[in-house]
């Protein structure tokens, strides 16, 4: 029953990545890969809120955990698409790109991670 939790969350995340990524297709037309960006820095802001708000009942919680943590932001969050892009960038001669790239990607899905972590601490009371 595990499988088909976190298959079905993976379905989720998938398809919710795929159509982020044709919406920036249509709205930014560069060189530069908006909707992996957008994906990564959401999905680690929504991994930060959601490992808080379930870490600590994570035993009564875990299909839950398993379907939304590992299944949907685990497939729609993915390094190796990032990876992918930042060859594609190269390839391209978008070198200032790459660095860019990386930068947002690193800093900002750390921060949107953080930022989701704490923010959900302080609602539940924590300081």
């Amino acid at each position: 029953m595990t499988y088909v939790f976190i298959g079905i969350g993976g379905i989720v995340g998938s398809l919710l990545r795929y159509f982020i990524s044709v919406w920036s297709d249509h709205l930014w037309i560069h060189a530069f890969p908006f909707g992996t960006l957008i994906a990564n820095l959401t999905g680690s802001f929504f991994l930060g809120v959601f490992t808080r708000m379930y870490s600590e009942n994570e035993k009564e919680n875990r299909m839950l955990v398993l379907s939304i943590g590992t299944g949907a932001i685990g497939s729609y969050t993915t390094m190796s698409t990032l990876n992918t892009d930042i060859i594609n960038l190269i390839d391209n001669g978008e070198i200032s790109l790459v660095f860019l790239y990386i930068l947002i990607s690193l800093f900002g899905g750390l921060g949107a991670a953080w930022l989701g972590y704490f923010r959900t601490l302080k609602k539940r009371g924590h300081k």
